[in-house]
């Protein structure tokens, strides 16, 4: 019996246009760094485009030794923008933190081992650990809810998860890579999925997305990257995304 090769089909490579509707500004994940926040946001501000929307990718918290500071200023600058000037995803840490609140005992020792220590001290507030008693977790929690304050809080839980400018989507983690945008499920929006970062989009919709620690960002594919870890590197990430193209500016 002849063998007849076995035939291989490609998956188209990704070729639309990048085309918001208008230009704004994707910041890569904070994690509690508050200095190189400050500065991005100083830079952004003199970057020459006064009409460009910010958008916050999320994972505000964790990691980084000043979330409180990070979230109180990213609180009151949105409360002072223009609507729609600025949008702040919410990003796998903060669904964590809500856990946290919502159920303490149970969800605390999860965020403890990812980066819930580091926020909880920018509060100065002791963490329970695994041993103690749900009184303890339960009285931590208390602490937290009231070094928010309530509009802080309900700022928090109302972040959406995603957002979207013309065939450019924004997400904290990027999105199942197969399934429109009305259909993602939340835990693709905010830890990930799979098939992201090897399978290409076939709709034309570019997303733009943190959670990935990159460690020199570049549009490829469809997606774009913001993430450089600023925690550990020291370094904060922007994307400028316009119709046709996207650049990157990074602070230190």
């Amino acid at each position: 019996m002849k063998l007849l090769p076995r035939l291989f089909s490609r998956r188209p490579a990704f070729s639309a246009a990048l085309a918001p509707d208008q230009a704004f500004y994707a910041v890569g994940d904070v994690h509690g760094c508050d200095a190189q926040l400050e500065r991005m946001l100083d830079t952004l501000a003199a970057g020459g485009h006064p009409t460009a929307a910010l958008v916050m990718v999320g994972d505000y918290i964790d990691r980084g030794d000043e979330s409180a500071a990070v979230l109180s200023r990213l609180f009151e600058i949105q409360q002072a923008a223009p609507q729609g000037q600025m949008i702040c995803l919410k990003g796998n840490h903060e669904a964590m933190l809500l856990a946290f609140l919502d159920d303490p005992a149970r969800n605390g020792p999860r965020w403890m081992r990812h980066g819930g220590l580091q926020t909880l001290a920018s509060y100065r507030i002791a963490p329970p650990m695994r041993p103690d008693p749900a009184d303890a977790w339960h009285a931590a929690r208390d602490q937290l809810r009231a070094a928010l304050g309530e509009d802080l809080e309900l700022w928090l839980k109302a972040l959406p998860t995603r957002w979207q400018s013309g065939n450019v989507l924004v997400a904290h983690a990027g999105a199942q890579p197969t399934l429109p945008v009305e259909a993602q499920p939340e835990d693709a929006l905010l830890w990930g999925h799979p098939d992201f970062l090897t399978r290409c989009r076939t709709d034309g919709l570019w997303v733009v997305y943190g959670h990935y620690i990159t460690d020199n960002p570049e549009p490829a594919d469809g997606r774009i990257p913001v993430d450089s870890g600023a925690y550990a590197t020291g370094r904060l990430t922007a994307a400028l995304v316009e119709p046709g193209k996207a650049s990157y500016i990074h602070s230190e």
